[in-house]
């Protein structure tokens, strides 16, 4: 078994498509919720970039997106037992991504040129990740590259009210949200019980109509909430996802999952997804406070949490390390948790202390991802410690 102690000290960090891009997702988690609580404090100027847009934009297109594609690049070489991009090649795939997140902030950059800069990289990793899909003929994986696709045309919506050329910044934000929900549908639906019984040796109970009814019911509710978030369909549509959504979670749960934290944090990940569309639900029958927490329920819950999760389980996976989470990361999934909770509760039910609890969140949030920064850097940065190629 190899000793992790003893990892090489040469550096890897392009050898696969998770190291550049969780390591960029962790760091930038900190920076952008840290630079979010400055400019609501009054502590950092005015800008483009320092607007309630820009912060929805850059954690959905710059944090999550970038721990999507950490993901998919390397899932894709498991799939289908095909090369996905290492090297230079992932390199300058990795500089797309970063030219759209500096294109915010360099000065006197005019709305066009941040666009096609931001623009670029949704595009490419759609086109890299379907070319051994294909080639493989793994048809029904498919669905990333569309989805990654269906969430460049929602960047476009954002981009077009920076240019002043239509009013869809708010749809855009929302549509890309919901894109990032059926990736975490499907994604969740395929790791969160096979971890589980790989690690338990349990055996997750799925229910075939529900398997097949899932997708689409999500999609239709998440539709509903893009096209009439007030209307009793998509009440009944959200409701109707939260019991399946649940009923799918309580298939694949073991009481042994608390006693390992690489899996509860998964499984309250994904929780985060049946309280979403329960409180969408409300939001739809008129409760107008749900909005804002259903919203950040599958955003600061459900991205959150599973995407640190995963971070951290792959992460040790593929650098050729054992399946134990370093003990500080128990602190950081709490940590995670306690950031969405505070997130979410108080929108709905107790406004008074909205300013507080937001803060508190916030420096939650940037304590369990500087956690993940500290604890797994050298691991992404370094080569394999079982010398594997990856």
């Amino acid at each position: 078994m190899p000793d992790p102690a003893r990892a090489p000290a040469t550096l890897a960090p392009f050898a696969l498509g998770f190291r550049p891009f969780f390591l960029a997702a962790g760091v930038l988690a900190v920076v952008l919720m840290g630079a979010w609580l400055l400019i609501l404090q009054g502590s950092l100027g005015a800008g483009a970039w320092a607007t309630p847009a820009w912060h929805g934009h850059e954690m959905l297109f710059g944090f999550t997106v970038a721990a999507i594609a950490g993901f998919l690049l390397t899932a894709a070489r498991n799939w289908t037992g095909l090369a996905t991009p290492a090297g230079p090649p992932l390199a300058a795939l990795f500089a797309v991504w970063l030219a759209g997140r500096l294109a915010w902030v360099l000065p006197d950059l005019p709305p066009l040129g941040v666009a096609l800069a931001d623009l670029a990289f949704l595009p490419v990793l759609a086109i890299v990740l379907a070319r051994p899909i294909l080639r493989a003929r793994q048809f029904v994986n498919l669905a990333f590259p569309i989805l990654l696709l269906a969430l460049a045309a929602a960047n476009t919506l954002v981009h077009l009210e920076a240019l002043a050329l239509a009013h869809t910044a708010r749809l855009g934000l929302h549509g890309a949200a919901s894109m990032v929900v059926m990736i975490m549908v499907i994604v969740g639906g395929r790791v969160v019980p096979s971890f589980t019984d790989n690690r338990l040796g349990s055996r997750a109970r799925r229910w075939k109509p529900i398997e097949m009814a899932l997708p689409w019911l999500t999609l239709l509710a998440l539709l509903g909430w893009l096209a009439a978030p007030g209307s009793a369909t998509t009440a009944l549509l959200a409701a109707l996802a939260a019991v399946l959504h649940g009923s799918r979670l309580a298939g694949w749960y073991t009481r042994r999952v608390w006693s390992v934290p690489l899996l509860w944090v998964l499984h309250l990940g994904y929780a985060w997804l049946p309280l979403g569309f329960a409180l969408l639900a409300l939001a739809a029958a008129g409760v107008a406070p749900a909005h804002s927490s259903a919203l950040h329920a599958f955003t600061a819950g459900g991205i959150g949490v599973l995407t640190l999760g995963m971070m951290a389980r792959v992460s040790l996976g593929h650098t050729g390390r054992l399946l134990e989470a370093p003990p500080v990361m128990t602190w950081a999934f709490v940590a995670i948790n306690l950031a969405a909770l505070l997130r979410v509760v108080p929108p709905l039910l107790m406004p008074a202390v909205m300013g507080p609890a937001l803060l508190a969140s916030g420096l939650l949030w940037i304590a369990a991802f500087a956690l993940f920064v500290f604890v797994y850097a050298p691991m992404l940065l370094r080569p394999r410690v079982d010398g594997k190629p990856g």
